[in-house]
């Protein structure tokens, strides 16, 4: 069920354009692995199949590295998604991004840190795993310190003169800072959800004469 959400959430981004599939003689052997073929015809993926030259190495990881970068120098893509558990890749999403290119990543809670900031967005896979424990809406929600820090923050840098950021503008700049800032981690399906439960921001919506918008204030100092 997450890889259909994975994919989901993949077209939301962009047009899907190659999906490839590696994996090793070894892993193949496995009931886990082969399973995955009904999968991989239904989804049109295609599968990578390499053999280890060396026991205990990672030859798949590596075959995953030259395919990348072969598409990468093909010049036909805006972005890749990176689905698996090797952490060896933060160079590759690294390299990736430094050729302008997005990289985003579905990964467990455990990812090390400099793997999430070598992308430019990353998701949780167990924020596509409990859709059903989220809180669709909610009056009020406690929150940790740091978090409490970090969207006063970036409220306040959002804001103009009035004091008034727009929700539009809070968003990228949050994915921006913090690439595995999602709403879905607090409980909530959306931004606007989360920042409307938050007792020390003041949420409301106005019409700007292009449709409504939403807008945020920092009504009093986060704890």
């Amino acid at each position: 069920m997450t890889y259909y959400r994975q994919l989901a959430t993949a077209s939301v981004m962009g047009r899907t354009e190659s999906e490839l599939v590696a994996g090793s003689s070894a892993e193949n052997a496995r009931s886990s692995v082969v399973s995955w073929k009904g999968e991989l015809l239904e989804q049109l993926i295609q599968p990578i199949q390499q053999f280890a030259y060396t026991h205990g190495k990672n030859a798949t990881g590596s075959a995953m590295i030259i395919d990348a970068m072969d598409l990468l120098y093909s010049s036909w893509y805006d972005g890749f998604c990176l689905v698996s558990s090797n952490n060896d890749f933060t160079r590759l999403a690294a390299r990736i991004r430094e050729s302008g290119l997005t990289v985003y990543r579905f990964r467990e809670h455990k990812t090390p840190r400099p793997f999430i900031a070598a992308c430019d967005e990353f998701i949780y896979t167990e924020n596509l795993m409990h859709i059903d424990k989220l809180v669709p809406h909610a009056n009020s929600t406690q929150i940790n310190s740091d978090l409490a820090s970090l969207l006063w923050t970036i409220v306040e840098a959002a804001s103009d003169d009035d004091g008034w950021a727009r929700l539009s503008k809070v968003g990228p700049l949050l994915t921006k800072k913090y690439p595995d800032f999602d709403p879905r981690t607090y409980r909530y399906h959306k931004l606007s959800d989360l920042t409307t439960a938050l007792s020390f921001l003041e949420t409301a919506r106005c019409y700007l004469g292009k449709g409504l918008s939403t807008e945020i204030f920092p009504k009093n100092p986060a704890k």
